[in-house]
């Protein structure tokens, strides 16, 4: 059941998933949005890195390869409609029948696209009302140039409709990138006549090292990076493994599931991107292969540290009857990760909107919240039998482990507090450059704290000493008792009255199915 539905809300999401194909962005009979008194559509928004000097020599010519130093923003096939019955208002001779405007522009010189006389209100047409303001023309979009040494910023240029022709051709040009930033392309109609006018084509979006937007820039060499992190880790971990493996306990090999899952979630990372920065387009298998990989990757992390805290395969041989919640925990946090990720990631360029984003987090961090919670809880309770039972190894093991887990959660809460604060003073991601940092975060944080696990539950020839054992606990008494050699019947009587108090104390402790199904063998 919990599978069916996984799987339904998988494809509901895949049929909502944008269909923009890597940094090229294609329109196919897009219509116009009303915005105050124009009529836009939003081409597209990428981070852009200026254009290297060094790319085009004296004669103007650009070098080869796709990593040639030139940025640009290339127009192609890109033609508008109108409705024939706009068309047929006008003969065959009347030559400009209607205008449609193409707008780049950087983030920084937003408030140079309109005019508002309030600071709330924005008109984007110009009259004659506001001529003498904003030195604009009647019937065009109002454009402030930047005079202080960008005269040509924003770019702008013109598409007509002549005679009674109901197609409009842009120019295939490319608008080279000379200042890095935050670049948006708007398509602008001030005419109401032409409210029902529709764009097809495609614009290409490169930046100097290939067609990564800026923003996805840096998660390239990041990828590469930690797939060599992950490669050194499971090397290390599959050595030990394979010399100890008479002696691997069930938990060591949920661990290794997981630091499998890590090292090809991050190589099909690292591929996806740099097919993505060499070709402009990104496969939508390939990235929904990453991303769904990824997914379980995080949803058996997080139900690893869950039955660890348990004290699986330590102090309790099986989940009993609360394997059913793990996985039922486990089947929902699947569900929205994948809802998430597959949105911000598949098929799409520009990030999401705040609104959407809000609607997507909001049932993983309450999932989240939900595991840390029961991590916790379970780790003190764990923590409270070792101690009842005096296995003093496993209790030095799980304080290193909750320390390891408690100082992640204050880091990851201060992480989180911060990057609410830096999206709430950058809306208009003015500082996207360092935007992938906020990703980079929490691989970075899952990759150490899986170390950490590595580390303490690492496959050697003693670990057997950390298995469940159900006469451990008398075990630990027996040889500390052991050392102190008695010396009189008195003292051995008094030794065995207390080994009875604490095998008495063991059984007290003993672990019950936590669903009332009595104690578990």
């Amino acid at each position: 059941m919990a599978a069916a539905t996984t799987l339904k809300a998988l494809c509901a999401v895949l049929a909502l998933a944008s269909t923009a194909l890597a940094a090229v962005h294609p329109y196919q009979g897009e219509y116009f949005y009303a915005v105050s008194d124009a009529f836009i559509f939003r081409g597209g928004r990428e981070g852009m890195i200026a254009s290297k000097s060094e790319a085009v020599d004296e004669w103007g010519t650009v070098a080869k390869g796709v990593s040639n130093g030139k940025s640009y923003i290339r127009f192609s096939n890109v033609v508008f409609e109108r409705p024939k019955s706009v068309a047929n208002e006008y003969g065959p001779r009347d030559g400009d029948t209607g205008l449609v405007q193409a707008v780049v522009f950087d983030v920084n010189d937003r408030d140079r696209i309109g005019y508002s006389a309030d600071g709330y209100s924005r008109r984007y047409c110009c009259d004659k009302d506001l001529v003498a303001k904003t030195r604009c023309y009647p019937g065009r979009v109002i454009v402030q140039q930047n005079e202080q040494g960008g005269g040509d910023w924003p770019w702008v240029t013109d598409i007509y409709f002549s005679d009674n022709e109901t197609l409009a051709y842009a120019v295939d040009e490319a608008v080279t990138i000379e200042k890095t930033g935050m670049y948006y392309l708007w398509f602008v109609v001030c005419d109401p006549n032409l409210a029902g006018v529709t764009v097809s084509g495609q614009t290409t979006w490169k930046n100097p090292q290939g067609y990564l937007p800026g923003m996805m820039a840096p998660n390239l060499k990041f990828y590469g990076l930690m797939a060599l992190a992950y490669l050194v880790l499971g090397f290390s971990w599959f050595v030990l493994y394979a010399l100890n493996w008479r002696d691997v306990l069930a938990i060591q090999n949920c661990i290794t599931v997981v630091v499998f899952l890590g090292m090809v979630e991050m190589a099909t990372w690292y591929f996806d991107y740099t097919n993505f920065n060499a070709t402009g387009f990104r496969p939508y298998a390939t990235t929904l292969f990453a991303v769904l990989l990824g997914t379980v990757r995080k949803t058996v992390s997080r139900m690893l540290i869950l039955v660890v805290s348990m004290g699986y395969g330590v102090v309790r041989p099986t989940l009993g009857g609360l394997s059913r919640r793990v996985l039922a925990l486990g089947a929902a946090y699947f569900t929205a990760a994948s809802a998430l990720d597959v949105m911000t990631n598949v098929g799409t360029i520009d990030d999401l909107t705040s609104s959407a984003r809000i609607i997507l987090v909001l049932p993983v961090a309450v999932l989240d919240a939900v595991f840390i919670l029961w991590i916790f809880t379970a780790l003190s309770r764990t923590l409270s039998q070792l101690s009842q039972r005096r296995q003093g190894t496993k209790l030095t093991l799980y304080r290193q482990y909750t320390n390891a887990l408690a100082i992640s959660v204050v880091v990851s809460s201060l992480w989180i507090a911060y990057e609410m604060y830096f999206k709430m003073q950058d809306s208009f991601n003015e500082h996207w450059q360092t935007d992938y940092i906020n990703n980079a975060f929490w691989h970075i944080l899952s990759f150490l704290l899986l170390t950490i696990i590595c580390v303490l539950w690492r496959p050697t020839d003693k670990a057997t000493r950390y298995a469940y054992d159900a006469d451990a606990g008398d075990q630990e008494i027996d040889e500390l008792l052991g050392a102190s050699a008695p010396s009189s019947s008195g003292d051995s009587a008094g030794d065995k009255k207390e080994v009875e108090m604490a095998s008495a104390s063991e059984k007290v402790f003993a672990i019950d199915d936590e669903e009332g199904g009595g104690k578990m063998a």
